[in-house]
């Protein structure tokens, strides 16, 4: 089953103001290229895949490690399926990873994701660790400077932007947990699937 969103509002009220909930999605991406979206493949492949992801999800990552890099070779490189990343972060470590992610450049976004998601026991879950201290020397590699790391996660037009679109999912497709994928907007499945699982969802998406 996947993981449930634990709602972020309650977990960080002060994160909240009065304006930060009222920005258009489509002003907001046109505004700022950090809240365009992120995807890999081919825009006109027949079959879109979206993933509502949580960067602290272990259902995430296992998925992350033994489900997508089959998916990225055997349906994404080969043109069948575009997939995009959705942001559905499930606690605050999580939506920081996201804003930080979502600040490096687009080609570097799908490298950082997957590294983030298969070093969760190091970054956050480790015991006596410091998930920022460890999501900024991750943002280092990916070449990401001291004053650029800093000025991102105290951005709050960034962070009231991802958890907006958390919101809309929430509204708009009842989406409650990660992962969740979509497959052309015909079906919704709420749970990690298997490679198999995943390409007869494809091959009906196709139809």
């Amino acid at each position: 089953m996947p993981i449930k969103r634990r709602t972020l509002l309650a977990l960080a009220p002060a994160l909240i103001t009065s304006g930060g909930l009222l920005s258009g999605r489509a002003v907001a991406q046109a505004a700022d290229p950090r809240l365009s979206i992120r995807a890999v493949g081919n825009p006109s492949a027949k079959v879109h895949v979206e993933e509502w992801f949580s960067l602290t999800c272990t259902h995430c990552a296992r998925f992350a490690a033994e489900v997508f890099p089959e998916i990225r070779t055997r349906l994404v490189d080969t043109g069948r399926v575009y997939y995009i990343f959705r942001d559905f972060p499930l606690d605050q470590v999580a939506l920081t990873a996201s804003m930080v992610a979502r600040a490096l450049p687009p080609e570097r976004y799908e490298p950082f994701v997957l590294a983030l998601l298969s070093s969760q026991d190091r970054w956050a879950f480790g015991k006596d660790v410091n998930p920022e201290e460890q999501i900024q020397k991750m943002a280092a590699l990916a070449g990401m400077s001291a004053d650029t790391f800093q000025q991102t996660v105290h951005d709050d037009k960034l962070r009231h932007a991802i958890m907006d679109e958390e919101d809309r999912a929430q509204t708009q497709y009842k989406i409650d947990g990660t992962p969740t994928f979509r497959f052309n907007d015909k079906e919704q499945v709420a749970q990690e699937l298997n490679y198999e699982e995943f390409a007869k969802k494809v091959e009906a998406a196709a139809q």
